[in-house]
Protein backbone atom coordinates (compact mmCIF):
# COMPACT_ATOMS: atom_id res chain seq x y z
CA UNK A 1 0.00 0.00 0.00
CA UNK A 2 1.93 3.55 -1.21
CA UNK A 3 1.45 6.79 0.80
CA UNK A 4 -1.52 7.74 -1.09
CA UNK A 5 -3.84 4.41 -1.28
CA UNK A 6 -6.96 5.00 1.26
CA UNK A 7 -7.62 2.01 4.06
CA UNK A 8 -10.06 -0.27 3.35
CA UNK A 9 -11.62 -2.95 4.46
CA UNK A 10 -10.44 -6.47 4.25
CA UNK A 11 -12.18 -8.57 1.95
CA UNK A 12 -13.81 -5.72 0.94
CA UNK A 13 -13.89 -5.84 -3.71
CA UNK A 14 -12.68 -2.16 -4.14
CA UNK A 15 -13.87 -1.71 -7.21
CA UNK A 16 -17.65 -3.00 -7.02
CA UNK A 17 -17.81 -0.74 -3.47
CA UNK A 18 -17.22 2.76 -3.46
CA UNK A 19 -15.51 4.49 -1.18
CA UNK A 20 -18.83 4.39 1.81
CA UNK A 21 -18.17 0.57 2.42
CA UNK A 22 -14.49 1.41 3.42
CA UNK A 23 -16.07 4.77 5.30
CA UNK A 24 -18.49 2.97 6.84
CA UNK A 25 -16.21 0.00 8.43
CA UNK A 26 -13.34 2.33 9.41
CA UNK A 27 -16.32 4.79 11.63
CA UNK A 28 -17.63 1.51 12.89
CA UNK A 29 -14.47 -0.40 13.87
CA UNK A 30 -13.57 3.31 15.81
CA UNK A 31 -16.61 3.17 17.45
CA UNK A 32 -16.48 -0.32 18.77
CA UNK A 33 -13.03 0.76 20.11
CA UNK A 34 -14.20 3.49 22.06
CA UNK A 35 -16.99 1.34 23.32
CA UNK A 36 -14.94 -1.46 24.49
CA UNK A 37 -13.13 1.44 26.40
CA UNK A 38 -16.20 2.78 27.92
CA UNK A 39 -17.75 -0.53 28.26
CA UNK A 40 -14.82 -1.82 30.24
CA UNK A 41 -14.33 1.71 32.13
CA UNK A 42 -18.19 1.30 33.27
CA UNK A 43 -18.23 -2.58 33.79
CA UNK A 44 -15.02 -2.04 36.24
CA UNK A 45 -14.05 1.01 37.76
CA UNK A 46 -16.27 2.90 40.04
CA UNK A 47 -18.25 4.94 38.16
CA UNK A 48 -21.40 7.07 39.89
CA UNK A 49 -24.04 9.37 37.79
CA UNK A 50 -25.63 12.38 39.70
CA UNK A 51 -29.09 10.80 40.18
CA UNK A 52 -30.12 7.03 40.92
CA UNK A 53 -31.15 6.61 37.35
CA UNK A 54 -27.47 6.32 36.36
CA UNK A 55 -26.50 2.78 36.41
CA UNK A 56 -23.11 1.24 35.42
CA UNK A 57 -22.98 -1.85 35.36
CA UNK A 58 -26.27 -1.33 32.58
CA UNK A 59 -24.20 1.36 31.10
CA UNK A 60 -21.56 -1.26 30.57
CA UNK A 61 -23.42 -3.81 29.18
CA UNK A 62 -25.29 -1.47 27.23
CA UNK A 63 -21.57 -0.97 25.36
CA UNK A 64 -20.51 -4.46 24.87
CA UNK A 65 -23.98 -5.04 23.40
CA UNK A 66 -23.69 -2.72 20.75
CA UNK A 67 -20.24 -3.22 20.28
CA UNK A 68 -20.97 -6.86 19.84
CA UNK A 69 -23.46 -5.98 16.72
CA UNK A 70 -21.16 -3.15 15.43
CA UNK A 71 -18.60 -6.11 15.20
CA UNK A 72 -20.94 -8.64 14.07
CA UNK A 73 -21.77 -5.75 11.28
CA UNK A 74 -18.32 -5.24 10.24
CA UNK A 75 -17.79 -9.02 9.74
CA UNK A 76 -20.74 -9.59 7.97
CA UNK A 77 -19.92 -6.48 5.67
CA UNK A 78 -16.83 -8.28 4.90
CA UNK A 79 -17.89 -11.75 4.66
CA UNK A 80 -21.03 -10.79 2.24
CA UNK A 81 -19.96 -7.87 -0.05
CA UNK A 82 -23.12 -8.02 -1.92
CA UNK A 83 -24.94 -7.23 1.13
CA UNK A 84 -22.07 -4.84 2.80
CA UNK A 85 -24.71 -1.70 2.48
CA UNK A 86 -27.73 -3.09 3.86
CA UNK A 87 -25.73 -4.99 6.90
CA UNK A 88 -23.70 -1.35 7.46
CA UNK A 89 -27.01 0.35 7.68
CA UNK A 90 -28.59 -2.19 9.63
CA UNK A 91 -25.74 -1.90 12.58
CA UNK A 92 -24.97 1.60 12.08
CA UNK A 93 -28.65 2.13 13.23
CA UNK A 94 -29.13 -0.50 16.20
CA UNK A 95 -26.22 1.69 17.16
CA UNK A 96 -27.26 5.05 16.88
CA UNK A 97 -30.62 3.78 18.70
CA UNK A 98 -28.70 2.62 21.26
CA UNK A 99 -26.66 5.92 21.90
CA UNK A 100 -30.22 7.84 21.56
CA UNK A 101 -31.04 5.71 24.45
CA UNK A 102 -28.18 5.94 26.08
CA UNK A 103 -28.03 10.01 25.47
CA UNK A 104 -31.56 10.93 27.28
CA UNK A 105 -30.75 8.59 30.10
CA UNK A 106 -26.88 10.05 30.52
CA UNK A 107 -28.33 13.58 30.33
CA UNK A 108 -30.34 12.95 33.11
CA UNK A 109 -28.16 11.41 35.35
CA UNK A 110 -24.43 11.13 34.24
CA UNK A 111 -21.33 13.66 34.69
CA UNK A 112 -20.86 15.55 31.23
CA UNK A 113 -18.16 13.18 29.58
CA UNK A 114 -20.29 10.75 29.64
CA UNK A 115 -22.56 13.20 28.16
CA UNK A 116 -19.66 14.29 25.83
CA UNK A 117 -18.98 10.82 24.77
CA UNK A 118 -22.67 10.25 23.60
CA UNK A 119 -22.86 13.74 21.74
CA UNK A 120 -19.47 12.72 19.65
CA UNK A 121 -19.97 9.31 18.51
CA UNK A 122 -23.77 10.11 17.44
CA UNK A 123 -23.14 12.13 14.65
CA UNK A 124 -20.53 9.77 13.25
CA UNK A 125 -23.19 6.93 13.71
CA UNK A 126 -25.32 9.27 12.11
CA UNK A 127 -23.10 10.36 9.07
CA UNK A 128 -22.56 6.68 8.31
CA UNK A 129 -26.19 5.88 7.70
CA UNK A 130 -26.68 8.91 5.03
CA UNK A 131 -23.43 7.93 3.51
CA UNK A 132 -24.52 4.39 3.32
CA UNK A 133 -28.54 5.65 2.32
CA UNK A 134 -26.68 8.56 -0.51
CA UNK A 135 -24.32 5.36 -1.79
CA UNK A 136 -25.09 3.98 -5.44
CA UNK A 137 -26.25 0.42 -4.69
CA UNK A 138 -24.16 -2.39 -6.37
CA UNK A 139 -25.88 -4.19 -9.41
CA UNK A 140 -26.62 -7.02 -7.36
CA UNK A 141 -28.25 -5.42 -4.71
CA UNK A 142 -30.86 -3.79 -7.02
Amino acid sequence: MNAQSPPQLVGVDRERHGPAIRYVGAVMAFVVATLVVASFIHLVADVRGRTDLFDSTDAGIAEAIIAGVLVAGIVAMIRNPRRARAIGITAAGFATVGFVVGLGITARSAHMPDIAYHLSILPLLVVSIVVLVRARPDEDER
